[in-house]
């Protein structure tokens, strides 16, 4: 194992998988809202810390010693909860940090009525979720420059892998495929979320980038895939006007782009599932589809 120290300040699934992939890259802090999840953590060979908002004593010594930071945390309407309790922090007790990872969403885009964007594209984020994001990577990316730290901000397409996918979403009978013309999304695997996190972190590497698949696709159709490879008939088409959806379900489709993902290639990062039949083929013959999901058994239709 190197010497690197790596915090996280948001340990949730796709950070658990960076540090759970990654032993050798470093030793791993990672902090949690509740003590209920340390377990988890720690599974992910993760030091499990308790933040609310606040630095403890044990999260000030980690952050003395820690050579790059990851930032997992959503952001509020009153600003980053990270920045506003560590930003002092960041700029003076930190002497050892070398790179700091921001985990965004390529929802700071908005819709672009189905056209391809990348990471010069405007943003013009239709939620007040994504605009926190793009306010949040704006004051991250000031941070870095005011102490000369490369900042990485990691736009992320809509996260998919073990537990969490269409295989569980047909295994519980909750999948659904709403159909609106025209309407395409890009995904991106968890273990790419961990290996572009990986080489960027290991290169010190700033900027922007898409962190997203190669195939942006009708989402019906991921539905089908998924239901064809287990050999269960997938569920009825419907009219996406007329469905029943939360608001914030019915929100995501009122953004239309496709996502390209050039700019992180261009570092030399190579995807290991460049789309999601890729991904579902080895999850479906590996078994791992489930891992970690809490589900019923099959509903078959």
């Amino acid at each position: 194992m190197s010497g690197n120290r790596i915090f996280i300040f948001g340990a949730g699934y796709s950070a658990q998988a960076f540090a759970g992939q990654n032993h050798d890259f470093g030793r791993f802090t990672g902090t949690t809202r509740s003590q209920g999840k340390f377990e988890a953590l720690r599974q992910a060979d993760i030091e499990p810390l308790i933040f609310d908002g606040t630095l403890t004593p044990q999260i000030e010594a980690a952050l003395n010693e820690t050579t790059h930071l990851l930032i997992s945390i959503a952001p509020e309407t009153a600003g980053d909860p990270v920045l506003r309790a560590a930003h002092d922090t960041i700029v003076t007790r930190m002497p050892a940090l070398r790179w700091i990872g921001y985990l965004s969403t390529v929802g700071v885009y908005g819709d672009h009525g189905g056209a391809w964007v990348d990471e010069k594209a405007e943003c013009r984020p239709v939620s007040e979720r994504s605009t926190l994001r793009l306010k949040a990577e704006q004051a991250w990316q000031a941070l870095g420059h005011e102490i000369g730290r490369p900042v990485a901000v990691l736009r992320l397409s809509g996260i998919y892998g073990p537990g969490r996918n269409a295989f569980v979403n047909l295994a519980d009978g909750t999948a659904k495929r709403l159909i609106k013309p025209d309407q395409v999304f890009n995904r991106i695997h968890r273990d790419d979320i961990s290996g572009a996190l990986l080489h960027l972190a290991e290169g010190d590497l700033g900027g922007i980038f898409n962190i997203t698949d190669d195939l942006p696709a009708p989402p019906q159709d991921v539905v089908t895939y998924a239901a064809t490879l287990m050999n269960v008939p997938p569920p009825p088409e419907t009219d996406f006007a007329t469905a029943q959806l939360s608001p914030m379900a019915r929100s995501f489709y009122g953004e239309n782009k496709r996502v390209s993902n050039a700019e992180i290639k261009a570092t030399g990062y190579a995807f290991r599932f460049p789309d999601y039949h890729a991904a579902f083929d080895q999850m479906w013959a590996s078994g791992d589809w489930d891992k970690g999901a809490a589900r019923s058994p099959m509903k078959r239709s």
